[in-house]
Protein backbone atom coordinates (compact mmCIF):
# COMPACT_ATOMS: atom_id res chain seq x y z
CA UNK A 1 0.00 0.00 0.00
CA UNK A 2 1.41 3.36 -0.60
CA UNK A 3 2.46 6.02 1.75
CA UNK A 4 -0.51 5.73 4.62
CA UNK A 5 -2.95 3.69 2.56
CA UNK A 6 -5.33 1.45 3.67
CA UNK A 7 -6.97 -1.70 2.43
CA UNK A 8 -10.51 -1.12 2.53
CA UNK A 9 -13.63 -4.04 1.89
CA UNK A 10 -16.78 -3.30 0.86
CA UNK A 11 -18.99 -3.52 3.76
CA UNK A 12 -21.90 -5.29 1.80
CA UNK A 13 -19.56 -7.81 0.16
CA UNK A 14 -18.56 -8.78 3.62
CA UNK A 15 -22.25 -9.11 4.72
CA UNK A 16 -23.33 -10.83 1.85
CA UNK A 17 -19.95 -13.64 1.53
CA UNK A 18 -22.21 -16.26 3.78
CA UNK A 19 -25.53 -15.77 1.94
CA UNK A 20 -24.84 -18.26 -0.89
CA UNK A 21 -23.28 -21.02 1.43
CA UNK A 22 -25.43 -20.97 3.94
CA UNK A 23 -28.46 -20.96 1.34
CA UNK A 24 -26.98 -23.69 -0.60
CA UNK A 25 -26.20 -26.17 2.56
CA UNK A 26 -29.32 -25.23 3.79
CA UNK A 27 -30.80 -26.59 0.58
CA UNK A 28 -29.46 -29.93 0.70
CA UNK A 29 -29.57 -30.06 3.97
CA UNK A 30 -33.77 -29.86 4.18
CA UNK A 31 -33.29 -31.97 0.76
CA UNK A 32 -31.59 -35.01 2.33
CA UNK A 33 -33.88 -34.28 5.49
CA UNK A 34 -37.35 -34.49 3.77
CA UNK A 35 -35.98 -38.30 2.90
CA UNK A 36 -35.44 -39.09 6.62
CA UNK A 37 -38.97 -39.56 8.56
CA UNK A 38 -37.40 -38.60 11.64
CA UNK A 39 -39.26 -39.18 15.25
CA UNK A 40 -42.01 -35.94 14.42
CA UNK A 41 -42.55 -36.76 10.84
CA UNK A 42 -42.15 -35.09 7.70
CA UNK A 43 -44.95 -33.11 7.65
CA UNK A 44 -43.98 -31.69 11.19
CA UNK A 45 -40.75 -31.23 10.35
CA UNK A 46 -41.55 -29.29 7.67
CA UNK A 47 -44.01 -27.10 9.43
CA UNK A 48 -41.31 -26.44 11.78
CA UNK A 49 -38.66 -25.86 9.42
CA UNK A 50 -40.73 -23.05 7.55
CA UNK A 51 -41.30 -20.96 10.74
CA UNK A 52 -37.30 -21.78 11.70
CA UNK A 53 -36.84 -20.57 8.36
CA UNK A 54 -38.96 -17.12 8.52
CA UNK A 55 -37.55 -16.42 11.91
CA UNK A 56 -34.10 -17.24 11.29
CA UNK A 57 -34.18 -14.69 7.63
CA UNK A 58 -35.92 -12.25 10.03
CA UNK A 59 -33.42 -11.93 13.11
CA UNK A 60 -30.58 -12.13 10.78
CA UNK A 61 -31.48 -9.19 8.59
CA UNK A 62 -32.62 -7.10 11.27
CA UNK A 63 -29.60 -7.74 14.08
CA UNK A 64 -27.42 -4.45 14.48
CA UNK A 65 -29.01 -2.56 11.42
CA UNK A 66 -28.72 0.53 13.99
CA UNK A 67 -24.85 -0.10 14.15
CA UNK A 68 -24.14 -0.13 10.35
CA UNK A 69 -26.93 3.09 9.88
CA UNK A 70 -24.91 4.67 12.41
CA UNK A 71 -21.17 3.67 11.24
CA UNK A 72 -22.95 5.01 7.45
CA UNK A 73 -23.95 8.43 9.00
CA UNK A 74 -20.34 8.86 10.33
CA UNK A 75 -18.48 7.58 7.26
CA UNK A 76 -15.58 9.77 5.85
CA UNK A 77 -14.37 9.84 1.82
CA UNK A 78 -12.06 6.98 0.84
CA UNK A 79 -8.63 8.79 0.81
CA UNK A 80 -6.42 8.40 -3.06
CA UNK A 81 -3.93 6.16 -1.75
CA UNK A 82 -6.35 3.79 -0.04
CA UNK A 83 -6.59 0.50 -1.60
CA UNK A 84 -10.17 -0.88 -2.64
CA UNK A 85 -10.08 -4.48 -2.22
CA UNK A 86 -11.74 -7.22 -5.25
CA UNK A 87 -15.16 -8.55 -4.29
CA UNK A 88 -13.33 -12.31 -4.94
CA UNK A 89 -10.84 -11.48 -2.47
CA UNK A 90 -13.51 -10.10 0.30
CA UNK A 91 -15.73 -13.34 -0.61
CA UNK A 92 -12.46 -15.67 -0.32
CA UNK A 93 -10.97 -14.27 2.47
CA UNK A 94 -14.88 -15.04 4.76
CA UNK A 95 -15.45 -18.20 3.30
CA UNK A 96 -11.78 -19.63 3.92
CA UNK A 97 -12.11 -18.13 7.48
CA UNK A 98 -15.79 -19.93 8.02
CA UNK A 99 -15.29 -22.99 6.10
CA UNK A 100 -15.09 -25.04 9.37
CA UNK A 101 -18.29 -23.54 11.11
CA UNK A 102 -20.28 -23.88 7.77
CA UNK A 103 -19.31 -27.32 7.32
CA UNK A 104 -20.70 -28.06 11.36
CA UNK A 105 -23.60 -26.30 10.98
CA UNK A 106 -23.81 -28.36 7.77
CA UNK A 107 -23.51 -31.76 9.86
CA UNK A 108 -25.43 -30.80 12.51
CA UNK A 109 -28.63 -29.63 9.94
CA UNK A 110 -28.23 -33.09 8.57
CA UNK A 111 -28.12 -35.27 11.58
CA UNK A 112 -30.77 -32.75 13.22
CA UNK A 113 -33.27 -34.42 10.37
CA UNK A 114 -33.08 -37.86 11.83
CA UNK A 115 -35.32 -35.83 14.67
CA UNK A 116 -36.99 -32.98 12.92
CA UNK A 117 -36.86 -33.93 9.38
CA UNK A 118 -35.94 -30.82 7.33
CA UNK A 119 -35.55 -28.01 9.92
CA UNK A 120 -32.15 -27.84 10.32
CA UNK A 121 -31.58 -27.07 6.46
CA UNK A 122 -34.56 -24.38 6.40
CA UNK A 123 -32.93 -22.70 9.77
CA UNK A 124 -29.87 -22.59 7.72
CA UNK A 125 -31.30 -21.67 4.45
CA UNK A 126 -33.12 -18.43 6.38
CA UNK A 127 -30.17 -17.58 7.81
CA UNK A 128 -28.57 -17.23 3.78
CA UNK A 129 -31.63 -15.36 2.89
CA UNK A 130 -31.15 -13.16 6.14
CA UNK A 131 -27.83 -12.25 5.00
CA UNK A 132 -29.11 -11.57 1.57
CA UNK A 133 -31.81 -9.19 2.93
CA UNK A 134 -29.53 -7.27 4.90
CA UNK A 135 -27.01 -6.93 2.41
CA UNK A 136 -29.84 -5.75 -0.23
CA UNK A 137 -30.86 -2.87 2.73
CA UNK A 138 -27.16 -1.69 2.36
CA UNK A 139 -27.56 -1.43 -1.20
CA UNK A 140 -30.58 0.46 -1.32
CA UNK A 141 -28.39 3.02 1.18
CA UNK A 142 -25.74 2.53 -0.88
CA UNK A 143 -27.70 3.70 -3.79
CA UNK A 144 -30.22 6.67 -1.76
CA UNK A 145 -26.61 8.09 -0.31
CA UNK A 146 -24.89 7.79 -3.63
CA UNK A 147 -22.19 6.04 -2.14
CA UNK A 148 -20.42 2.75 -1.32
CA UNK A 149 -19.58 1.94 2.05
CA UNK A 150 -15.83 0.50 3.08
CA UNK A 151 -14.23 -0.83 6.05
CA UNK A 152 -10.93 -1.02 7.44
CA UNK A 153 -9.76 -5.18 6.02
CA UNK A 154 -7.49 -4.56 9.72
CA UNK A 155 -10.62 -3.99 11.05
CA UNK A 156 -12.64 -6.83 10.31
CA UNK A 157 -11.98 -10.24 12.82
CA UNK A 158 -9.47 -12.54 11.79
CA UNK A 159 -11.54 -15.09 9.55
CA UNK A 160 -12.56 -11.76 7.68
CA UNK A 161 -16.28 -10.92 9.41
CA UNK A 162 -18.11 -8.61 11.50
CA UNK A 163 -17.98 -5.22 9.30
CA UNK A 164 -20.09 -3.48 12.31
CA UNK A 165 -18.05 -5.14 15.03
CA UNK A 166 -16.35 -3.16 17.99
CA UNK A 167 -13.54 -2.84 16.60
CA UNK A 168 -15.29 -1.07 13.57
CA UNK A 169 -14.71 2.87 14.48
CA UNK A 170 -16.09 4.09 10.96
CA UNK A 171 -16.60 3.43 7.29
CA UNK A 172 -15.48 4.86 4.53
CA UNK A 173 -16.65 5.75 1.47
CA UNK A 174 -16.10 6.51 -2.54
CA UNK A 175 -18.29 7.32 -5.30
CA UNK A 176 -21.01 5.19 -6.57
CA UNK A 177 -18.90 3.41 -9.93
CA UNK A 178 -16.06 2.33 -7.57
CA UNK A 179 -15.11 -1.26 -7.11
CA UNK A 180 -16.56 -4.09 -9.04
CA UNK A 181 -19.34 -4.45 -6.85
CA UNK A 182 -22.28 -2.88 -7.49
CA UNK A 183 -24.68 -1.53 -4.98
CA UNK A 184 -25.60 -4.74 -2.15
CA UNK A 185 -22.74 -6.48 -2.93
CA UNK A 186 -23.27 -8.49 -5.74
CA UNK A 187 -21.30 -8.80 -9.08
CA UNK A 188 -21.04 -5.48 -11.05
CA UNK A 189 -22.79 -6.26 -14.42
CA UNK A 190 -20.92 -4.58 -17.13
CA UNK A 191 -22.26 -3.64 -20.32
CA UNK A 192 -22.40 -5.91 -22.80
CA UNK A 193 -19.82 -5.04 -26.27
CA UNK A 194 -21.96 -4.43 -29.22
Amino acid sequence: MARGGLGLARVAVVVRAGAAPLWWAGVFAAGVGVLVPGVTGRRIGVMAGAALFLVAAAVVSYTRRRRYAALARSAVRAGKHDVLQDRAVSVGTWRRGHRWWLLLAFVVALAASFVVPAAGGMLLAGAGTGLRLKAAWLGRRERAEDALLWVRVDWLADNGGRPAGKAVKAYRSTGIAAGDAAPGGARRRTAALV
